[in-house]
């Protein structure tokens, strides 16, 4: 992103917390949190497990509320929305990306990418989606005749098939070698650079921080460090 441009927000966030309670007993999650992400950004959460990273994930991304603060969606405020506005917001602007692909193994990679293409609004072709992550060629197999790098690749292709405005990965590279690691953290940069989706990756690998615009830490529910890359690399040049 150039240093003269000033990008607008997609996401905001306001001394949000997120309180678990079982019996007597309260898990605090997140514990104010203020996080802003912009257009065209790509940011990397670093943290240990229990850190809050997949929580404040899921309440960027609608699938949670916070017990506290307040979460905006560009000029709207999150906590204020229906249900039904909140499986709306996921369906027109959010793409999720897991660590594990969940594919329909009984469909092809093609009619994957088409169960969020028939309901999108704008979407692309599933066969564009496809290309965009380098299996175009391999848009007729099954998810059972991929490798695991393939698989996740298709995973990206029906995140992005939609055109949404944010990508929200949860360990996506997690359960890859490094070859096919670096294959996806390709893809997901390609998209970002190309189609300028804002990005949230969640990692335990910190080495992947390097391809990010910014990387935030977070640790016992609270960001610990939040600083823009002075010199960011290409995947390929990740150390895994």
């Amino acid at each position: 992103m150039p240093n003269d441009i000033r990008p607008l927000p997609v996401f905001r966030t306001e001394a949000v917390t997120r309180v678990y309670r079982t019996g007597m007993v309260e898990v605090w999650a997140l514990r104010g949190v203020d996080l802003s992400l912009a257009e065209g950004e790509m940011v990397v959460l670093l943290g240990a497990s229990g850190s809050g990273k997949s929580t404040l994930v899921n309440i960027l991304g609608g699938l949670d509320l916070p017990s506290g603060g307040r979460v905006y969606f560009r000029d709207r405020d999150l906590r204020r929305a229906s249900d039904r506005d909140l499986t709306r917001f996921r369906r027109d602007h959010v793409g999720f990306v897991f660590q594990f692909y969940n594919l329909v193994p009984s469909l092809t990679a093609r009619e994957n990418v088409a169960l969020v293409t028939e309901i999108a609004a704008d979407p692309m072709t599933p066969q564009e989606a496809l290309d965009r992550v380098g299996l175009a060629h391999r848009m007729d197999h099954f998810p059972a005749e991929l490798s695991g790098g393939e698989q996740q690749r298709v995973a990206i292709a029906r995140a992005i098939a939609k055109r949404p405005d944010v990508l929200l990965c949860d360990e996506p590279t997690g359960a890859l070698d490094s070859k096919t690691g670096i294959q996806v953290l390709e893809a997901l940069h390609e998209v970002n650079r190309d189609l300028g989706t804002a990005t949230v990756l969640i990692t335990h690998n910190a080495s992947i921080q390097r391809i990010a615009h910014r990387v935030v830490v977070l640790a016992d529910g609270r960001i610990t460090r939040d600083e823009v890359n002075a010199a960011r690399v290409l995947p390929g040049e990740v150390s895994w």
